[in-house]
Protein backbone atom coordinates (compact mmCIF):
# COMPACT_ATOMS: atom_id res chain seq x y z
CA UNK A 1 0.00 0.00 0.00
CA UNK A 2 2.79 2.47 0.88
CA UNK A 3 4.24 3.20 -2.55
CA UNK A 4 4.64 5.60 -5.44
CA UNK A 5 2.12 5.17 -8.26
CA UNK A 6 2.34 6.76 -11.68
CA UNK A 7 -0.56 9.06 -12.54
CA UNK A 8 -0.45 7.82 -16.14
CA UNK A 9 0.84 4.26 -16.58
CA UNK A 10 0.11 3.15 -12.97
CA UNK A 11 3.61 1.72 -12.44
CA UNK A 12 4.55 1.45 -8.76
CA UNK A 13 7.81 2.04 -6.91
CA UNK A 14 9.07 1.85 -3.34
CA UNK A 15 8.95 5.05 -1.30
CA UNK A 16 12.57 4.34 -0.37
CA UNK A 17 13.70 5.07 -3.93
CA UNK A 18 15.12 8.59 -4.49
CA UNK A 19 12.78 9.35 -7.36
CA UNK A 20 10.42 12.20 -8.23
CA UNK A 21 8.91 10.97 -11.50
CA UNK A 22 7.94 7.74 -13.23
CA UNK A 23 10.22 5.99 -15.71
CA UNK A 24 7.62 6.88 -18.34
CA UNK A 25 8.21 10.56 -17.55
CA UNK A 26 4.89 11.22 -15.84
CA UNK A 27 4.13 12.54 -12.35
CA UNK A 28 3.84 10.27 -9.33
CA UNK A 29 1.33 10.14 -6.50
CA UNK A 30 1.82 8.39 -3.16
CA UNK A 31 -0.45 5.60 -1.97
CA UNK A 32 -0.28 5.62 1.81
CA UNK A 33 -2.60 4.43 4.56
CA UNK A 34 -2.98 7.40 6.88
CA UNK A 35 -3.81 6.58 10.49
CA UNK A 36 -5.52 9.03 12.87
CA UNK A 37 -5.32 8.28 16.59
CA UNK A 38 -7.44 11.14 17.95
CA UNK A 39 -6.33 10.52 21.54
CA UNK A 40 -2.63 10.77 20.61
CA UNK A 41 -3.28 13.77 18.36
CA UNK A 42 -4.95 15.72 21.19
CA UNK A 43 -2.01 15.05 23.50
CA UNK A 44 0.62 16.37 21.10
CA UNK A 45 1.98 19.85 20.50
CA UNK A 46 -0.05 22.09 18.14
CA UNK A 47 2.02 21.53 14.99
CA UNK A 48 1.26 19.70 11.77
CA UNK A 49 3.41 16.81 13.03
CA UNK A 50 0.71 15.97 15.60
CA UNK A 51 -0.67 13.85 12.69
CA UNK A 52 2.52 11.80 12.75
CA UNK A 53 0.92 8.48 11.73
CA UNK A 54 -0.64 10.14 8.69
CA UNK A 55 2.70 11.39 7.30
CA UNK A 56 4.96 8.91 5.41
CA UNK A 57 8.28 9.54 7.16
CA UNK A 58 9.63 6.37 8.77
CA UNK A 59 11.98 7.63 11.49
CA UNK A 60 11.23 10.57 13.79
CA UNK A 61 14.94 11.41 13.83
CA UNK A 62 14.65 12.50 10.20
CA UNK A 63 11.89 15.06 10.77
CA UNK A 64 12.98 18.58 9.79
CA UNK A 65 10.66 21.04 11.47
CA UNK A 66 10.29 24.59 12.76
CA UNK A 67 7.21 23.58 14.79
CA UNK A 68 5.10 24.65 11.82
CA UNK A 69 1.37 24.21 11.46
CA UNK A 70 -1.87 24.51 13.39
CA UNK A 71 -2.26 28.07 12.20
CA UNK A 72 -5.31 30.03 13.44
CA UNK A 73 -8.67 29.48 11.75
CA UNK A 74 -10.17 32.95 12.06
CA UNK A 75 -13.64 34.19 11.11
CA UNK A 76 -13.41 37.16 8.73
CA UNK A 77 -16.40 38.95 7.20
CA UNK A 78 -16.44 39.69 3.48
CA UNK A 79 -19.43 41.58 2.13
CA UNK A 80 -21.25 40.85 5.38
CA UNK A 81 -20.76 37.07 5.26
CA UNK A 82 -18.43 35.07 7.56
CA UNK A 83 -15.59 33.03 6.05
CA UNK A 84 -13.13 30.98 8.11
CA UNK A 85 -9.62 31.99 7.07
CA UNK A 86 -6.62 29.73 7.72
CA UNK A 87 -3.74 32.06 8.50
CA UNK A 88 -0.93 30.24 6.74
CA UNK A 89 0.86 33.53 6.11
CA UNK A 90 2.12 33.12 9.68
CA UNK A 91 4.48 30.24 8.89
CA UNK A 92 8.21 30.55 9.54
CA UNK A 93 9.07 31.54 5.95
CA UNK A 94 5.82 33.49 5.46
CA UNK A 95 3.76 31.09 3.35
CA UNK A 96 1.89 27.78 3.46
CA UNK A 97 4.71 26.20 1.44
CA UNK A 98 6.41 25.34 4.75
CA UNK A 99 3.93 22.47 5.08
CA UNK A 100 5.24 20.75 1.98
CA UNK A 101 8.87 21.69 2.56
CA UNK A 102 8.91 20.14 6.04
CA UNK A 103 7.76 16.72 4.82
CA UNK A 104 9.73 16.77 1.57
CA UNK A 105 13.05 17.76 3.16
CA UNK A 106 12.44 15.28 5.98
CA UNK A 107 12.23 12.58 3.30
CA UNK A 108 15.32 13.96 1.57
CA UNK A 109 17.18 13.63 4.88
CA UNK A 110 15.79 10.12 5.38
CA UNK A 111 17.07 9.11 1.94
CA UNK A 112 20.55 10.45 2.76
CA UNK A 113 20.47 12.97 -0.10
CA UNK A 114 22.94 15.83 0.37
CA UNK A 115 21.96 18.20 -2.46
CA UNK A 116 18.67 19.27 -4.05
CA UNK A 117 17.41 21.59 -6.76
CA UNK A 118 14.07 23.42 -6.96
CA UNK A 119 12.39 26.06 -9.16
CA UNK A 120 9.98 28.63 -7.81
CA UNK A 121 8.38 32.04 -8.23
CA UNK A 122 9.61 32.69 -4.69
CA UNK A 123 7.65 31.15 -1.83
CA UNK A 124 8.44 27.48 -2.47
CA UNK A 125 12.08 28.38 -3.04
CA UNK A 126 12.19 30.21 0.28
CA UNK A 127 10.61 27.28 2.10
CA UNK A 128 12.85 24.62 0.57
CA UNK A 129 15.90 26.81 1.27
CA UNK A 130 14.98 27.24 4.94
CA UNK A 131 14.41 23.55 5.61
CA UNK A 132 17.56 22.58 3.71
CA UNK A 133 19.48 25.07 5.87
CA UNK A 134 18.20 23.37 9.03
CA UNK A 135 18.97 19.90 7.65
CA UNK A 136 22.42 20.94 6.34
CA UNK A 137 21.50 19.98 2.78
CA UNK A 138 22.96 21.88 -0.18
CA UNK A 139 20.21 23.77 -1.99
CA UNK A 140 19.99 25.25 -5.49
CA UNK A 141 16.99 27.44 -6.31
CA UNK A 142 16.01 28.58 -9.81
CA UNK A 143 13.75 31.65 -10.01
CA UNK A 144 12.55 33.95 -12.82
CA UNK A 145 14.52 37.17 -13.24
CA UNK A 146 11.58 39.29 -12.05
CA UNK A 147 11.05 37.43 -8.73
CA UNK A 148 10.21 39.75 -5.81
CA UNK A 149 13.37 41.19 -4.25
CA UNK A 150 12.30 40.22 -0.71
CA UNK A 151 11.94 36.56 -1.75
CA UNK A 152 15.31 36.60 -3.54
CA UNK A 153 16.96 37.99 -0.39
CA UNK A 154 15.24 35.39 1.76
CA UNK A 155 16.42 32.49 -0.40
CA UNK A 156 20.03 33.72 -0.42
CA UNK A 157 20.17 34.47 3.29
CA UNK A 158 19.12 30.90 4.03
CA UNK A 159 22.34 29.94 2.24
CA UNK A 160 20.87 28.54 -0.96
CA UNK A 161 22.54 29.05 -4.31
CA UNK A 162 20.30 31.34 -6.39
CA UNK A 163 19.97 30.93 -10.14
CA UNK A 164 18.06 33.75 -11.87
CA UNK A 165 16.63 32.54 -15.16
CA UNK A 166 15.81 34.83 -18.10
CA UNK A 167 12.31 34.64 -19.57
CA UNK A 168 9.06 33.29 -18.16
CA UNK A 169 8.20 31.10 -15.19
CA UNK A 170 7.93 28.27 -17.71
CA UNK A 171 11.50 28.94 -18.90
CA UNK A 172 12.64 28.57 -15.27
CA UNK A 173 10.85 25.22 -14.99
CA UNK A 174 12.50 23.97 -18.17
CA UNK A 175 15.95 25.12 -17.06
CA UNK A 176 15.75 23.27 -13.76
CA UNK A 177 14.81 19.98 -15.41
CA UNK A 178 18.25 19.79 -17.01
CA UNK A 179 19.92 20.07 -13.59
CA UNK A 180 17.40 17.61 -12.11
CA UNK A 181 18.86 14.91 -14.34
CA UNK A 182 21.82 14.74 -11.94
CA UNK A 183 20.59 16.44 -8.72
CA UNK A 184 17.53 15.33 -6.72
CA UNK A 185 14.52 17.46 -7.65
CA UNK A 186 12.82 18.79 -4.49
CA UNK A 187 9.97 20.15 -6.57
CA UNK A 188 6.73 21.46 -5.05
CA UNK A 189 4.82 20.41 -8.17
CA UNK A 190 6.57 17.23 -9.37
CA UNK A 191 7.62 15.68 -6.07
CA UNK A 192 4.65 13.93 -4.38
CA UNK A 193 6.17 14.20 -0.89
CA UNK A 194 5.42 17.93 -0.98
CA UNK A 195 1.69 17.15 -1.14
CA UNK A 196 2.08 14.88 1.88
CA UNK A 197 2.85 18.09 3.77
CA UNK A 198 0.20 20.35 2.28
CA UNK A 199 -2.47 17.75 3.07
CA UNK A 200 -2.10 18.69 6.75
CA UNK A 201 -4.03 21.86 5.84
CA UNK A 202 -7.14 19.65 5.63
CA UNK A 203 -6.32 17.77 8.84
CA UNK A 204 -6.03 21.00 10.83
CA UNK A 205 -9.23 22.50 9.45
CA UNK A 206 -11.27 19.44 10.33
CA UNK A 207 -9.78 19.21 13.83
CA UNK A 208 -10.40 22.92 14.40
CA UNK A 209 -14.01 22.37 13.36
CA UNK A 210 -14.42 19.54 15.89
CA UNK A 211 -13.49 16.83 13.38
CA UNK A 212 -16.10 18.04 10.93
CA UNK A 213 -15.61 18.86 7.27
CA UNK A 214 -16.49 22.33 5.97
CA UNK A 215 -18.98 22.56 3.14
CA UNK A 216 -16.73 24.55 0.81
CA UNK A 217 -13.02 25.30 0.55
CA UNK A 218 -11.86 28.21 -1.64
CA UNK A 219 -8.23 27.96 -2.72
CA UNK A 220 -5.83 29.64 -5.16
CA UNK A 221 -4.38 27.43 -7.86
CA UNK A 222 -1.28 27.68 -10.03
CA UNK A 223 0.67 24.43 -9.74
CA UNK A 224 -2.00 23.07 -7.40
CA UNK A 225 0.26 22.30 -4.43
CA UNK A 226 -2.27 23.36 -1.80
CA UNK A 227 -5.40 22.29 -3.68
CA UNK A 228 -4.17 18.78 -4.45
CA UNK A 229 -2.73 18.38 -0.97
CA UNK A 230 -5.97 19.53 0.67
CA UNK A 231 -7.97 17.04 -1.41
CA UNK A 232 -5.61 14.21 -0.39
CA UNK A 233 -6.06 15.21 3.24
CA UNK A 234 -9.86 15.35 3.14
CA UNK A 235 -9.95 12.06 1.24
CA UNK A 236 -7.75 10.33 3.83
CA UNK A 237 -9.92 11.63 6.67
CA UNK A 238 -13.03 10.31 4.95
CA UNK A 239 -11.43 6.93 4.25
CA UNK A 240 -10.50 6.71 7.94
CA UNK A 241 -14.11 7.40 8.91
CA UNK A 242 -13.21 10.67 10.65
CA UNK A 243 -15.35 12.91 8.42
CA UNK A 244 -18.45 12.11 6.40
CA UNK A 245 -17.79 14.13 3.24
CA UNK A 246 -15.16 15.87 1.13
CA UNK A 247 -15.90 19.59 0.80
CA UNK A 248 -16.60 21.26 -2.49
CA UNK A 249 -13.39 22.87 -3.79
CA UNK A 250 -13.56 26.26 -5.50
CA UNK A 251 -10.31 27.00 -7.35
CA UNK A 252 -9.27 30.60 -8.04
CA UNK A 253 -7.07 31.79 -10.91
CA UNK A 254 -6.08 35.19 -12.23
CA UNK A 255 -7.85 36.11 -15.48
CA UNK A 256 -4.42 37.00 -16.88
CA UNK A 257 -3.20 33.42 -16.42
CA UNK A 258 -6.11 31.01 -16.23
CA UNK A 259 -5.43 27.82 -18.24
CA UNK A 260 -7.18 25.60 -15.69
CA UNK A 261 -10.24 27.85 -15.47
CA UNK A 262 -10.54 27.70 -19.27
CA UNK A 263 -10.06 23.91 -19.40
CA UNK A 264 -12.80 23.48 -16.79
CA UNK A 265 -15.25 25.95 -18.33
CA UNK A 266 -14.82 24.61 -21.86
CA UNK A 267 -14.62 20.97 -20.71
CA UNK A 268 -11.34 20.47 -22.59
CA UNK A 269 -9.46 17.16 -22.58
CA UNK A 270 -6.11 18.96 -22.45
CA UNK A 271 -4.92 22.11 -20.69
CA UNK A 272 -4.93 24.83 -23.39
CA UNK A 273 -2.01 26.98 -24.44
CA UNK A 274 -2.76 30.51 -23.28
CA UNK A 275 -1.49 34.00 -23.87
CA UNK A 276 -0.16 34.69 -20.38
CA UNK A 277 -0.28 38.30 -19.22
CA UNK A 278 1.35 39.98 -16.24
CA UNK A 279 -0.61 39.64 -13.00
CA UNK A 280 -0.35 40.85 -9.42
CA UNK A 281 -0.87 37.22 -8.42
CA UNK A 282 2.60 36.08 -9.48
CA UNK A 283 2.52 33.03 -7.23
CA UNK A 284 -0.28 31.38 -9.24
CA UNK A 285 0.77 32.66 -12.68
CA UNK A 286 1.52 29.19 -14.06
CA UNK A 287 0.71 28.87 -17.76
CA UNK A 288 1.73 25.19 -18.05
CA UNK A 289 0.99 23.42 -14.73
CA UNK A 290 2.55 19.97 -14.81
CA UNK A 291 -0.40 18.48 -12.90
CA UNK A 292 -3.01 20.53 -14.75
CA UNK A 293 -5.33 17.71 -15.77
CA UNK A 294 -5.12 16.20 -12.29
CA UNK A 295 -6.12 19.54 -10.74
CA UNK A 296 -9.16 19.94 -12.99
CA UNK A 297 -10.22 16.34 -12.34
CA UNK A 298 -9.87 16.87 -8.58
CA UNK A 299 -12.10 19.96 -8.61
CA UNK A 300 -14.70 18.04 -10.62
CA UNK A 301 -14.56 15.07 -8.21
CA UNK A 302 -15.27 17.43 -5.31
CA UNK A 303 -18.31 18.84 -7.18
CA UNK A 304 -16.50 22.17 -7.19
CA UNK A 305 -15.76 24.85 -9.75
CA UNK A 306 -13.24 27.44 -10.96
CA UNK A 307 -13.38 31.22 -10.62
CA UNK A 308 -11.21 33.73 -12.51
CA UNK A 309 -10.55 37.18 -11.04
CA UNK A 310 -9.41 40.41 -12.68
CA UNK A 311 -6.46 42.63 -11.75
CA UNK A 312 -8.74 45.39 -10.36
CA UNK A 313 -10.55 42.77 -8.25
CA UNK A 314 -7.23 41.47 -6.88
CA UNK A 315 -6.01 44.99 -6.11
CA UNK A 316 -9.24 45.97 -4.37
CA UNK A 317 -9.32 42.72 -2.37
CA UNK A 318 -5.72 43.26 -1.27
CA UNK A 319 -6.49 46.73 0.07
CA UNK A 320 -9.70 45.58 1.75
CA UNK A 321 -7.98 42.64 3.48
CA UNK A 322 -5.03 44.71 4.66
CA UNK A 323 -7.47 47.28 6.05
CA UNK A 324 -9.01 44.49 8.12
CA UNK A 325 -5.59 44.02 9.73
CA UNK A 326 -4.29 41.09 7.66
CA UNK A 327 -1.13 41.98 5.75
CA UNK A 328 -1.11 39.52 2.85
CA UNK A 329 0.76 39.39 -0.43
CA UNK A 330 -1.06 40.12 -3.73
CA UNK A 331 -1.22 36.44 -4.72
CA UNK A 332 -3.16 35.76 -1.51
CA UNK A 333 -5.54 38.59 -2.42
CA UNK A 334 -6.57 36.75 -5.59
CA UNK A 335 -8.18 34.16 -3.31
CA UNK A 336 -10.09 36.91 -1.48
CA UNK A 337 -11.35 38.22 -4.82
CA UNK A 338 -12.51 34.68 -5.58
CA UNK A 339 -14.31 34.49 -2.24
CA UNK A 340 -16.16 37.74 -2.99
CA UNK A 341 -17.27 36.35 -6.36
CA UNK A 342 -18.41 33.08 -4.80
CA UNK A 343 -20.37 34.44 -1.82
CA UNK A 344 -23.47 35.63 -3.72
CA UNK A 345 -24.17 32.00 -4.74
CA UNK A 346 -23.55 30.59 -1.24
CA UNK A 347 -26.26 29.83 1.29
CA UNK A 348 -26.47 31.29 4.79
CA UNK A 349 -25.71 28.00 6.56
CA UNK A 350 -22.71 27.10 4.37
CA UNK A 351 -19.43 26.63 6.25
CA UNK A 352 -16.77 28.17 3.99
CA UNK A 353 -13.03 27.90 4.63
CA UNK A 354 -10.28 29.70 2.74
CA UNK A 355 -6.69 30.74 3.35
CA UNK A 356 -4.20 33.60 3.57
CA UNK A 357 -1.40 31.90 1.65
CA UNK A 358 1.47 34.38 1.96
CA UNK A 359 2.63 37.36 4.02
CA UNK A 360 2.70 40.88 2.59
CA UNK A 361 6.27 41.43 3.79
CA UNK A 362 7.40 39.06 1.02
CA UNK A 363 6.43 41.57 -1.69
CA UNK A 364 7.22 44.99 -0.23
CA UNK A 365 8.23 46.59 -3.55
CA UNK A 366 4.95 45.56 -5.18
CA UNK A 367 2.97 46.79 -2.15
CA UNK A 368 4.69 50.19 -2.34
CA UNK A 369 3.81 50.47 -6.04
CA UNK A 370 0.16 49.88 -5.18
CA UNK A 371 0.43 52.84 -2.80
CA UNK A 372 1.94 54.85 -5.68
CA UNK A 373 5.22 55.48 -3.85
Amino acid sequence: MNQFICTKCKATYSLDEPRWKCDCGSTLDIEFEAVFDLVKIRQRKPTMWRYREAIPIQNDANIVSFAEGFTPLTEVNFDGKPVLMKQDQLFSTGSYKDRGASVLISKVKELGIKEVVEDSSGNAGSAISAYCAKADIECNIFVPEDTAVAKVAQIQLYGAKLNKTPGTREDTAKAVLKVAERVYYASHSWNPFFFQGTKTFAFEICEQLGWQSPDTVILPVGNGTLLLGAYIGFKELRQAGIIAKIPKIIAVQSENCAPLYRAFRENLAEIPTINKKETLAEGIAIAEPIRGKQIVATVKQSQGSFIAVSEPEIKESLKETCQKGYYIEPTAAATIAGIKKYLPQSNSAEVIVSVFTGHGLKTTEKMLKLLNY
